[in-house]
């Protein structure tokens, strides 16, 4: 079995001091994936290069302090991608890709975070041209190689993925263009939001993120961010899934889901 984890760290420091890494030593995930990792070579360099014996393969943004994702893998890939090729996102350190081919297999394990638009329209903009261009890029992925993309993908894609849904539906996150690119993606590409294949209907236990504002956390006021976006055969390997609340790391929650795969056959 293949267990693999996607978290939201907000912060590899921040999540490093409550936990995080104890957490993965309990939990004994093959590779994890981060988003928001905001830190740079120097500050992982001695500290967070392997972390509960996973070693750990980065994109840093080239903004300190900002964005960044990570991989940790007990496996050793047989290449690691950082970007995708876009000359506007890749310096902000979105994307990494670690790849696990054999001569039977191409497969990929990918940590992606995507913009989020809640700060203003000159986000959301830049987030829509993200959207325009990480699209076509997945397309031709799929064409070339089995993949698992894990991430916060900062959208909510149906009305059950989120509490509050009526009042959110001019925010972002959960604007009727960002719900309608998720549902073309899924559609078009035939990749598959692997928690939904286990759990079609659930709600209310199915959010990653709270909002710090108010009691969302309190009040379970969540939304369901994080995902995992396999290639149709890999997500019919999907087993068993979980979110886990019972520790908090960051404003997200870990989502871990089980495959029966072997990286190494």
């Amino acid at each position: 079995m293949f267990r693999l984890t996607s978290l939201n760290l907000n912060g590899i420091r921040s999540a490093a001091s409550k936990g995080v890494e104890a957490w993965i030593a309990k939990t004994k995930p093959d590779c994890v994936c981060f988003q928001e990792v905001k830190a740079q070579a120097a500050d992982v360099d001695g500290r967070f290069e392997v972390l509960a014996g996973l070693q750990g393969h980065f994109h840093y943004a080239e903004k300190k302090g900002y964005s960044g994702v990570a991989i940790y893998s007990r496996h050793t890939p047989s290449d690691v991608r950082a970007g995708f090729g876009s000359s506007e996102f890749d310096a902000e350190g979105r994307y990494v890709e670690l790849r696990f081919d054999t001569p039977q297999r191409k497969l990929s394990i990918i940590s992606c975070y995507f913009p989020s638009g809640s700060s203003g329209e000159v986000r959301q903009q830049a987030k829509f041209r993200f959207l325009d261009e990480f699209d076509p890029y997945l397309v031709a992925l799929k064409k070339q190689r089995e993949f698992i993309l894990c991430g916060d993908v900062n959208i909510a894609h149906q009305e059950i993925d989120l509490k509050n849904w009526r009042s959110n539906r001019k925010n972002s996150g959960f604007l009727p263009e960002e719900r309608a690119w998720m549902t073309k993606l899924l559609s078009e590409t035939g990749l598959v939001d692997v928690y939904r294949r286990l759990r079609p209907d659930t709600t209310e236990t199915c959010y990653t993120w709270w909002s710090n504002r108010g009691q969302a956390w309190a009040n379970n006021v969540g939304w369901r961010l994080d995902y995992h976006l396999a290639t149709p055969a890999l997500a019919q390997l999907a087993r068993q899934e979980a979110i886990y609340k019972t520790e908090r790391f960051s404003d997200h929650a870990p989502i871990t889901m089980d495959y029966e795969l072997s990286l190494g056959a």
